[in-house]
């Protein structure tokens, strides 16, 4: 391990960014169940396209995301807010990309469950997207 990677490293297991995780935890899982909400509501209620209800539902809630990272789980970032945006959905993108191969990979290789794989996935990609943040974006780690 190189000295760049340890010291990310221990940087990443400080208190301080444990508590910034359990937040970012509470807010990813607040986000996706209003996400779902405003999906079903779109659909059920408003009858919209169920894939473009959930491309609404997905800018949505991360936008939400965003704004709540911004305000309370990085707090004090001094990175402007469009910039800050546009990086978090390109984070948003890496997750995608990771959640997906982590997901095939799971259902061709598993017994598991789709549900569970799926649950087991968004732990991995969502520790990488809040690093990715940490570090890259809101630069508090």
């Amino acid at each position: 391990m190189s000295q760049s990677e340890g010291n990310l490293l221990s940087r990443l297991l400080q208190r301080r960014v444990g508590w910034m995780l359990v937040r970012n935890t509470v807010v990813s899982t607040g986000v996706f169940l209003l996400g779902l909400a405003l999906l079903w509501l779109l659909v059920e209620q408003g009858g919209m396209d169920e894939v473009i209800a959930a491309g609404i539902g997905f800018v949505t809630a991360n936008t939400m995301h965003y704004a709540l990272g911004r305000k309370w789980i990085f707090r004090g970032t001094d990175r402007a807010l469009a910039s800050g945006y546009a990086i978090f959905l390109v984070n948003g993108g890496i997750g995608l990309v990771v959640t997906m191969a982590l997901y095939a990979a799971l259902l061709r290789w598993t017994p598991l469950d789709y549900l569970v794989a799926r649950v087991i996935v968004s732990v991995f990609a969502g520790l990488v997207m809040f690093v990715l943040n940490a570090v890259w974006n809101f630069r508090r780690v």
